[in-house]
C-alpha cells in the first residue's frame, strides 16, 4: 500500500483504560509500493504527548506535557518523512512517554516516571499495581506486538530496524553539553550505526555515538528485543529537537538520514555478500 494509510492492528484489549474513540496504542503506516518491499521498518516509541482521558492528565499541566518530558518533539515528523522516502513501514505509539515509556522494560521504575526534568508526575507517584498493569496491557503490549508481527512477517527478507527518537539540547537531569545534531545508539551490535556514522561524517556532520544516552538490556526495550534477538541491522537514531521543531527542519534531517541509512544498508549488504562468498 503506497498511501501511508493506517493499518488495523487487531482487536483492542477491553480493560477500561482507553475509552471508546481514543486511538489504539500501535499506529501502523505502510508507505511501501505494491510488490516492492523496502528493507526499512521504522519505529517511534515517543511519538505522541496524548494522555488517556481516564488518567486526567496524570496531574501534569498541559504545557508541561507538551515539553520534551511528554514526547520526543519532532521525532514522528522525521520518521514519517523517512518512511515515505524509503517506502518503508512505520509503527508509532499513540500515548505519552509519561503514561508508559514504551522503550523501557515495563518492570523498571523509568517506565512510569514520577519526576522528569524538574516536573513532578503525581499520577505516577500514586500508581497502583492494577493501574500499571492496565497501561502495560492496553498500550505497551499492543504496540510491541505490532512491531514483532511486522518483523516476523519479514523473516528471511533483508530488513533493518530504525528506532527514531529526539533529544532536547538541554536537560536538567543530564547536565552535560549536547552538541551533536544526530546521535546513533546501539548495544551489542554497532555495525549499522558505525556504517551510518561514516556516511554522516562524510557530510561533515558531528555524530554522537552512544551519546547522550546508551542502549542496554536494563533500560531499553526495542533494540534488545526486536533487533538484537533477530540479528537484523539496526540503530536507535536521536536527532536534536531544536533542529526538527519545524516541518522544514524535520524534512531536511529526514532527507539526510534517509540517504545515510540507505548507504549504510548497502554497505552492510555488500559486506554480508562478500562474507558468504568467502565461506
Amino acid at each position: 500500500m503506497s498511501d501511508g494509510r493506517l493499518q488495523a492492528t487487531g482487536p483492542r484489549w477491553q480493560g477500561g483504560l482507553l475509552a471508546e474513540g481514543e486511538p489504539d496504542a500501535a499506529q501502523v503506516e505502510d508507505h511501501g509500493l505494491e510488490g516492492a518491499l523496502s528493507p526499512f521498518v521504522l519505529t517511534c516509541d515517543h511519538a505522541s504527548s496524548r494522555v488517556p482521558a481516564a488518567l486526567d492528565g496524570l496531574g501534569v499541566a498541559p504545557d508541561d506535557i507538551q515539553r520534551h518530558i511528554g514526547w520526543d518533539i519532532g521525532a514522528l515528523d522525521v520518521a514519517r518523512h523517512m518512511a515515505r522516502a524509503m517506502r518503508g513501514l512505520l509503527i508509532h505509539q499513540a500515548y505519552s512517554r509519561i503514561v508508559i515509556d514504551c522503550n523501557r522494560p515495563p518492570h523498571v521504575a523509568q517506565a512510569f516516571p514520577i519526576r522528569s526534568d524538574g516536573t513532578d508526575i503525581p499520577g505516577n507517584a500514586a500508581l497502583t499495581g492494577s493501574g500499571a498493569a492496565a497501561r502495560v496491557a492496553e498500550i505497551f503490549h499492543p504496540y510491541h506486538a505490532a512491531i514483532a508481527a511486522a518483523l516476523d512477517a519479514r523473516a528471511g527478507t533483508p530488513t533493518a530496524l530504525l528506532a527514531i527518537h529526539s533529544y532536547t539540547p538541554h536537560h536538567g537531569d543530564f547536565p552535560d553539553p549536547r552538541p551533536w545534531p544526530v546521535s546513533l545508539l546501539f548495544n551489542r551490535d554497532s555495525r549499522f550505526s558505525e556504517a551510518m556514522a561514516a556516511e554522516l561524517r562524510a557530510r561533515d556532520i558531528d555524530v554522537g555515538m552512544n551519546q547522550p544516552y546508551v542502549v542496554d538490556d536494563d533500560g531499553d526495550y526495542a533494540i534488545p528485543i526486536h533487533a538484537e534477538r533477530r540479528g537484523i541491522p539496526h540503530s536507535l537514531i536521536e536527532v536534536r529537537q531544536d533542529l526538527i521543531e519545524t516541518d522544514e527542519g524535520a524534512r531536511h534531517w529526514a532527507a539526510i538520514l534517509t540517504d545515510c541509512a540507505a548507504a549504510a544498508f548497502a554497505v552492510m549488504t555488500h559486506r554480508k555478500g562478500a562474507e558468504h562468498a568467502q565461506a
